[in-house]
């Protein structure tokens, strides 16, 4: 068996943590926050300070090791530096013993290492908002230090012998793995056979794989098979939607079971808090939620079930086994993250400011393997994590009803607000105001007000309403910390005491790239990935990063693609666009009725040319999606997708129905897109052109042309979706001809176009 190790952390993480969960309002920094304080406060050391200092010793069975914070060989002192926020008191007890334990682990190590009879250690608070530290201090000799790091060892040991054991069983048998259908799908073996050589490279690719390859299963299996031989720690499956989510979990469980011998693979599906909280209504500390209650003590007998769980361990299995030991299923899934192989989970995990993966793959200095399924969308969700809306009404409702306690505070904040206003928005408008600056006088008062609110969560009950307006005050801060030409500031005042302030991200790669450095290897796939080079730039991706793109399983005789050359949908030109497109949709319609998709740019704009064609062609079976559908309208929407019916559904491109359906064989024949999907040309486009221009030097094509295209592949992509189906598709708008448009096409559609066809 192989050398048995363990970090710092995770030994003290695993055997020194006691009691109740408690997760009290303690707004704690990022992690970016916290690394530029750990090096605020050894930069103030002397010439002889050593910062980082790589320790590790065998104790037992177990190598443990790690990096101290800081070392002074001339006062003999060792310090763990710890960043937080506001009162030092709010760091709970169980807390600073677990950074206590580290700082003792870590003075052990270092005694032995140094041969050291004695030794300071400082345990260093560092307040990120005051630049302030407190030090505790206390003087340890080297055996006490010793047999405390012994008593921690025998507490893990067993637990690391039986996962050497489990890791070298899972890799015996992934490097046996064997597909788990009789064939591949056709092209299916050369995107197993990409997703392979890539995890054994230790790259970044970005993978264009088409509809219809298997992309779930042939994704999965190659990675696994590539993890014994890559030496990789862990596999982390992320998705931007639940549906997919599910198919990974599937494709794992269908893996396993078509295995001649046990695959000892721990899968675990991570999924929201607000899905798998069992007490909403109560704060996550022992005092308030009976199941954080001695949370840590009961803690190590659930792990061990979850751990020898057979198969996935999803939202109802932890469930399950949450209850059996009366904890958290919700932190129960969080601890898991740490010991299970696969996790399939959103891409928020792995990339927005707190993410969970991220930080187990920096603790850990995992080996871990990205495969990022539907990675179109991970522009516009990473631009999600990292912006933040402040809003003026919010602030004054609580305002009104807010006990004492937070009256300062509130009073602080709402004085902030007017200067805000009456400095830059004087006169009410919906139209956007761009600020130059973040208002300084704001930020301090939303830090000023995060303080009080903190303090008076942890005294009294929870309270929805100031916990929102907590969050919402500490993610603006935060993101005003690391301001910069990457994000804009907009100001709007759409009516008196409404108005909103927000920070927009607009280059998600000042934030992803750290994401992508700590992977080992990273494979992001969609059927819509090009040009890859937008995706390398906008995500951060490092320079070496490979673009492929796969051909599909489909032919081009499956898909007639017609252009109107004399059919334009500009805004200038909708009005008289309507009876021709009416006019279109109604001849295809008669020449070969079935169920047919028409995307247009705006429910306005829908409803014109709906309105239109019901007027012309009235025996024309019409219905129409409408904003804010409930989720089980949706499903009946297109559950009247059915074989053998025909109508028209009209839909907005880039809406719920525009990508992530399945509607095969006479489901869905046509579709008829009359937009480019191009952003609007507002003021806060522009100034995304303008940054992107100055980054990239393309700034019109990856603010426009590339995003709204790919709204256009997407959708249109909804026709084709297995070898057997055929369909059409009709792209109304001339500018669909211009050679800069039609490149960023799917190459396969323009194969067996008619660019002269139209009405």
């Amino acid at each position: 068996m192989s050398e048995l190790r363990v970090a710092v952390r995770t030994l003290c993480e695993f055997a020194a943590r006691k009691g109740d969960l408690d997760l009290r309002y303690t707004p704690a920094p990022t992690s970016e926050e916290g690394i530029a304080g750990h090096g605020a406060v050894q930069a103030r050391r002397g010439p002889k300070y050593q910062s980082e200092v790589a320790l590790a010793g065998q104790c037992g069975t177990l190598v443990v090791s790690g990096r101290a914070d800081g070392y002074d060989p001339i006062s003999g002192r060792l310090e763990e530096i710890k960043t937080h926020r506001g009162d030092l008191s709010r760091v709970r007890e169980a807390q600073r013993n677990l950074h206590r334990a580290q700082l003792r682990v870590y003075g052990a190590l270092l005694c032995r290492q140094e041969k050291l009879k004695k030794l300071d250690l400082a345990l260093i608070y560092y307040d990120v908002g005051k630049d302030r530290e407190t030090p505790i201090v206390e003087t340890a000799g080297a055996e006490e230090l010793w047999q405390e790091l012994e008593q921690l060892c025998g507490l893990y040991s067993d637990w690391a012998e039986q996962e050497a054991g489990h890791r070298q069983a899972r890799d015996k048998a992934l490097s046996r793995l064997t597909f788990p259908f009789p064939g591949f799908r056709p092209r299916q073996r050369a995107l197993a056979e990409t997703v392979y050589r890539n995890s054994l490279r230790n790259r970044k690719l970005l993978l264009e794989a088409p509809t219809g390859l298997g992309k779930t299963l042939g994704t999965l299996f190659p990675a696994l098979m590539a993890m014994p031989a890559a030496s990789q720690d862990r596999l982390f499956y992320l998705t931007s939607r639940n549906t997919a989510r599910h198919l990974a979990v599937d494709a794992v469980h269908l893996l396993r079971e078509k295995q001649a011998d046990t695959l000892p693979l721990r899968t675990l599906e991570l999924v929201a808090k607000d899905h798998a909280c069992e007490h909403p209504d109560k704060a996550c500390h022992g005092d308030s939620c009976p199941l954080a209650r001695g949370f840590f003590d009961r803690l190590p007998e659930a792990r061990a079930e979850a751990a020898s769980h057979t198969d996935a361990l999803t939202q109802q299995v932890l469930g399950s086994i949450a209850r059996h030991h009366d904890i958290c299923p919700y932190f129960l899934a969080q601890e898991m993250a740490r010991w299970c192989d696969v996790v399939v989970a959103d891409v928020n995990r792995m990339f927005d400011q707190s993410a969970l993966l991220h930080a187990l793959v920096r603790q850990n200095d995992w080996k871990a393997s990205l495969l990022i399924d539907e990675a179109h969308n991970l522009v516009d969700r990473a631009r999600g994590m990292y912006s933040v809306e402040l809003s003026q009404a919010r602030l004054l409702k609580l305002r009104r009803q807010a006990p004492r306690a937070l009256k300062s505070g509130l009073e602080g904040v709402s004085r902030a607000w007017q200067s805000v206003i009456r400095d830059h928005a004087p006169e009410i408008s919906r139209e956007p105001v761009i600020l130059d600056n973040l208002p300084g006088s704001l930020t301090g008062a939303l830090n000023r007000l995060v303080s009080a609110i903190t303090d008076y969560l942890a005294d009294n009950p929870p309270d929805l309403a100031l916990q929102e307006l907590m969050f919402e005050s500490l993610a603006f801060t935060r993101l005003a910390e690391v301001f910069g030409d990457h994000s804009l500031c907009e100001l709007t005042r759409p009516g008196r005491g409404k108005a909103q302030l927000a920070i927009r991200n607009l280059i998600p790669a000042d934030f992803l790239s750290p994401r992508f450095e700590t992977a080992h290897s990273a494979l992001l796939f969609s059927a819509t990935l090009s040009p890859g080079l937008y995706y390398r730039d906008l995500l951060g991706m490092p320079e070496d990063t490979c673009f492929q793109s796969l051909p599909g399983p489909f032919s081009a005789d499956q898909l007639e693609v017609h252009f109107t050359p004399h059919i334009s949908t500009r805004q200038a030109h909708r009005e008289r666009s309507l009876r021709p497109i009416a006019e279109l949709i109604a001849q295809q319609y008669r020449e070969r009725p079935g169920n047919y998709l028409a995307f247009f740019s705006s429910f306005a704009y829908l409803n014109r040319v709906r309105d239109t064609l019901a007027s012309l062609a009235p025996d024309i079976p019409l219905r129409a999606q409408r904003p804010g559908m409930s989720g089980e309208e949706r499903t009946a929407f297109l559950e009247d997708f059915r074989e053998g019916d025909s109508s028209v559904a009209f839909a907005v491109l880039g809406g719920v129905f525009s990508e992530g359906i399945d509607l095969p064989g006479d489901r869905l024949i046509g579709a008829f897109v009359a937009t480019l999907g191009l952003p609007p040309f507002d003021a806060w486009h522009e100034i995304l052109r303008q940054r992107l221009e100055r980054r990239f030097g393309t700034g019109q094509a990856y603010t426009y042309l590339i995003p709204g295209l790919q709204k256009v592949a997407q959708a249109a992509g909804r026709v084709i979706r297995t070898p057997e189906d055929r369909g059409v598709i009709w792209l109304i708008d001339d500018r669909f001809l211009q050679p800069d448009i039609r490149q960023l096409l799917p190459g396969w559609w323009v194969a067996n176009s008619n660019p002269g066809q139209s009405l």
